[in-house]
């Protein structure tokens, strides 16, 4: 027997998502930092490797390329938002009522010339 102390299911940290809502903007702005300094040290490596491979003249120009070109994409996937989501929700739709009753000529009335109709 569980005391009401342990919980039947272990707890989880995350919040379930139940909106459509986007990530925080604190969020957002946190995972383009990331990008932009993952891309910049990428940038940072390859431009060494030019360096490196210098004596490899096609090798050599491929990561010269690489690293004058990442600063622009990086600051370009820095400035962009993520694209909005397009989640199919899950919306409450009204019952159809039954097709029996739609029938105008099965519709009935309750109180027909004045007599009431017990049941």
């Amino acid at each position: 027997m569980a005391s009401s102390q342990q919980s039947a299911r272990p707890r989880r940290s995350d919040p379930v998502l139940i909106t459509q809502a986007e990530p925080s903007l604190v969020e957002q702005h946190a995972a383009r930092k990331k990008r932009y300094v993952i891309t910049m040290a990428v940038r940072a490596v390859s431009l060494v490797l030019a360096a490196a491979f210098y004596q490899i003249l096609w090798l050599a120009i491929i990561f010269a390329v690489l690293g004058t070109v990442l600063p622009w994409v990086a600051v370009v996937m820095a400035n962009d938002r993520p694209p909005k989501k397009k989640l199919d929700a899950n919306r409450y739709v009204a019952p159809r009522p039954d097709h029996v009753l739609d029938d105008p000529a099965r519709r009935r009335r309750a109180i027909e010339g004045g007599t009431v109709i017990e049941g």
